[in-house]
């Protein structure tokens, strides 16, 4: 079948569900392209999305209304941005929603004329557990261990910069939660495994805090102060870790919000959704170039 294209305002054009994998017994992986047409090749920005390892979509993030129309404000903003899927931790444990996400690195670094990316320049950009997992990749790109064995592409997968909302860059302090009772906590899930036998081998696997060396991209990490979900303490975690290995970062607490950044009001929430949203596109911009 054709590719399904949708328009935009601004000239953008999104090709949507395209297959990026197809990891055998399991169900085709497609992700959606957002582009203005153009003859030089334009950066990359790559979102993953949230939903605690076991639900959501790439069409939908925190509190923002309509996101296809947000990444295609983006594309408009002078990059070629995609959102993808990955299988999710009741389809396959770590590290394969990992090997997932570096299939549609290595897809779109071998098909980047076809697209007009630039595969010089890509950043990643997730939050909750999408966050998790673009530091992840961010972080561990140089470690072929966590690479499938069979059935995956070859080919770098590092990346240039990396923007993190709300995300989780440690586990162990994560897994120390107490899940509710008859209902494992997702973490658990993602893991299999529980806080009372869950080696400490596997923790620090799946920990981008874990990765963190001076090779690591320049990162963007944004964290409401009052977030219930992933501590705050987080995204301090990784401050700390990456700066400890000289590696650029910026910084956003934002005050009075929960996850998602979720605040008391609509108010609250907009507020602090559009200071996230306006901040990670300039680190875009900053990291990566596109021009307006």
């Amino acid at each position: 079948m054709p590719d399904r294209a949708l328009a935009f305002p601004g000239g953008v054009t999104a090709q949507a569900d395209v297959i990026f994998s197809t990891v055998n017994g399991f169900r085709p992986l497609r992700l959606d392209l957002y582009r203005v047409a153009g003859a030089a090749p334009k950066p990359l920005v790559i979102y993953v999305h949230g939903g605690g390892w076991v639900a959501g979509h790439t069409r939908a993030a925190g509190a923002i209304t309509d996101f296809p129309s947000a990444l295609a404000g983006l594309a408009r903003e002078g990059f070629v941005t995609v959102s993808l899927e990955y299988r999710l931790a009741g389809e396959a444990p770590h590290p394969a929603q990992l090997q997932d996400l570096r299939a549609a690195i290595r897809y779109l670094k071998a098909n980047a004329g076809k697209y007009g990316i630039d595969p010089t320049r890509i950043a990643l950009w997730g939050g909750s557990a999408g966050g998790h997992l673009a530091a992840l990749a961010a972080t561990s790109c140089r470690d072929a261990s966590l690479d499938a064995k069979t059935g995956q592409p070859a080919g770098d997968t590092c990346v240039q910069a990396a923007a993190i909302w709300y995300g989780v860059f440690d586990f162990a302090p994560i897994l120390a939660r107490q899940a509710q009772p008859g209902a494992p906590a997702a973490e658990n899930q993602l893991l299999r495994c529980t806080p009372a036998n869950c080696p400490p081998s596997r923790v620090a696997n799946a920990s981008p805090a874990h990765y963190f060396s001076r090779n690591d991209p320049p990162f963007l990490l944004i964290h409401g102060i009052n977030d219930r979900t992933v501590p705050v303490e987080q995204s301090r975690i990784a401050e700390a870790g990456l700066k400890a290995n000289g590696v650029p970062v910026q910084s956003i607490y934002i005050p009075d919000v929960d996850h998602s950044f979720i605040g008391k009001d609509a108010a609250t929430t907009h507020t602090a959704t559009m200071t996230a949203v306006n901040a990670t596109f300039d680190f875009f911009h900053a990291t990566l170039g596109g021009q307006k």
